[in-house]
């Protein structure tokens, strides 16, 4: 893995991360254990990055890191965490400093640290983007040392255009891979423009790109891939990165033509990404530990070639590109 400077903030963070959203919840059954021994062997094969959100498990994510960062000795990794979902409703209206030092006292809690490396607004409305006490009451709780810096999560191009125009925002958090590939178009040159960190989130597609999911594929009923399908919950881009199943799937036979010899497609997805450099780390989850050793791995895998590259373009722009492109 190569390391990287995370925008314009102190830190140092590898190109490949820990995305601890499955060692949370909503992914079917996944055990603390498994959980822990995900997180323990990205952090033995190197990773210096990881991201939570407050609403993992209600806190259950926050809380594994933990545990696990405290039985450990050594450098410690940058921790990233989101606040917002708590909301309920979730409006922007409730974004105020008082409810976002609420959520931040509380990530504080859960992950036992005096300062958060970095907190994100997770997803917010658009409006909250169009509302600069938002970020002047992020700017006065940095100044209080309780975060080392702030970003945003973002769901579509143009909210992250916008975040981006804000001069405290050091980072912004987006869905983007083989099926997502609009960031790449405007988005990247702008953040790379301004130093600001990208978080590639999302990167298998929740699973389609991992190579092993099929038509008849089941999903237990705690697990977004079933419940949010049609995003019933939450943004429909969260799950198989907004693309209908039956067109993933399709779209993923055509991809696993251009596997190298001896490669994963995850790790081809993985790669894909890092071929990118405005990406600063990718955020792929894991189930259990060899998961876990496996995206390390991929950053290891050669760069794709020229072809593979045009190759993968053309089947999003032919496939994909109808569902999600002006979408998000």
């Amino acid at each position: 893995m190569k390391h990287h400077a995370f925008g314009r903030i102190a830190f140092t963070v590898t190109n490949v991360g820990f995305g601890a959203w499955q060692i949370g919840g909503s992914w079917g059954d996944i055990s603390e254990a498994d959980g822990r021994a995900a997180l323990n062997a990205a952090l033995d094969a190197g990773m210096t990055f990881i991201d939570t959100a407050d609403v993992y498990g209600d806190g259950r994510s926050e809380k594994i890191i933990a545990d696990v960062l405290k039985s450990r000795a050594g450098k410690r990794p940058m921790v990233a965490t989101k606040a917002g979902r708590r909301l309920n409703p979730h409006v922007a209206e409730g974004y105020t400093k008082a409810n976002l030092e609420g959520f931040i006292d509380r990530s504080l809690t859960n992950l036992a640290v005096d300062s958060l490396d970095l907190v994100q607004l997770h997803c917010p409305p658009r409006d909250v983007l169009y509302q600069p006490e938002v970020f002047e009451g992020l700017d006065a709780l940095q100044k209080a040392g309780k975060i080392k810096g702030y970003g945003v999560s973002v769901e579509k191009v143009e909210d992250g255009l916008k975040a981006i125009e804000y001069p405290g925002v050091v980072s912004i958090q987006i869905i983007y891979n083989i099926f997502r590939q609009r960031p790449d178009h405007l988005f990247f040159q702008e953040a790379r423009r301004r130093n600001v960190a990208i978080i590639a989130r999302v990167p298998l597609a929740s699973g389609l790109l991992s190579g092993k999911i099929t038509r008849d594929t089941h999903f237990a009923s705690d697990d977004h891939r079933n419940f949010n399908r049609n995003g019933e919950a939450f943004d429909v881009g969260e799950t198989f990165a907004g693309v209908p199943f039956e067109v993933g799937v399709q779209a993923v036979e055509e991809v696993r033509k251009l596997v190298p010899a001896g490669a994963t497609m995850a790790a081809l997805a993985l790669r894909w990404i890092l071929m990118s450099d405005a990406v600063t780390v990718v955020i792929p989850g894991a189930r259990n530990g060899e998961q876990a050793r496996a995206n390390a791995a991929a950053a290891d895998l050669a760069p794709l070639s020229a072809d593979v590259m045009a190759a993968t373009r053309e089947i999003y722009e032919r496939l994909i590109a109808p569902h999600v492109h002006q979408r998000w």
